[in-house]
């Protein structure tokens, strides 16, 4: 797609961090002319090892922080986003706890935090249920987290000139858009104006 004449932007959707090496992170870098948006969605789903091997996940924390790091390395100011479940079946407080602490080494610049939901007929249905109360609790956490690591990323962006893709009219007068690593961008101009029509 990036060697395809008018597109400027590739973007990859979400990825297994099991199937993301360092060494295909460093082709992507070299082989897409620059194209390739420095915005990677590794899936997460929780930051302890206990957890992932009860989901049955095919990676663990140290495999997943090298991946991050060989993003950070091959595209620098990379913004890392993710998934975050919290009360998977068997989770305790300290893999909870674990899983937020891992979710701050990582850095990420966007997690999408969620509760865990049972579901009839799966392997973590017969596990031990967390309590409803104490998934959202753990819930609300994860987002004090989140909103905490996406305002650190966007303050780092602070000062950086991007190249912005606006998308849309706001209400208010601006005009909304992306940049490369899909922080949504708000400017006011009437050459943006003219831009979108």
């Amino acid at each position: 797609a990036a060697a395809t004449p008018g597109v400027e932007r590739v973007r990859l959707g979400s990825i297994e961090p099991d199937l993301l090496t360092p060494q295909e992170i460093y082709r992507l870098a070299e082989g897409c002319g620059g194209k390739l948006c420095p915005q990677f969605h590794l899936s997460l789903q929780s930051g302890c090892d206990a957890t992932l091997r009860r989901m049955n996940r095919h990676y663990d924390t140290t495999q997943y922080r090298a991946v991050a790091e060989a993003v950070r390395k091959a595209f620098p100011g990379a913004a890392l986003t993710t998934d975050m479940m919290v009360g998977f079946a068997g989770e305790t407080e300290e893999d909870h706890r674990q899983s937020l602490a891992f979710a701050r080494e990582i850095g990420f610049a966007k997690i999408h935090a969620f509760a865990y939901s049972q579901r009839p007929g799966t392997r973590a249905a017969a596990m031990e249920q967390v309590p409803k109360s104490v998934k959202e609790a753990r819930a609300a956490r994860a987002g004090q987290v989140a909103a905490e690591l996406h305002e650190k990323y966007l303050r780092s962006c602070v000062g950086q000139i991007f190249p912005v893709l606006f998308e849309q009219a706001g209400e208010d007068g601006c005009f909304v858009g992306h940049a490369p690593n899909y922080m949504e961008v708000a400017a006011a101009g009437e050459n943006l104006h003219h831009c979108l029509r």
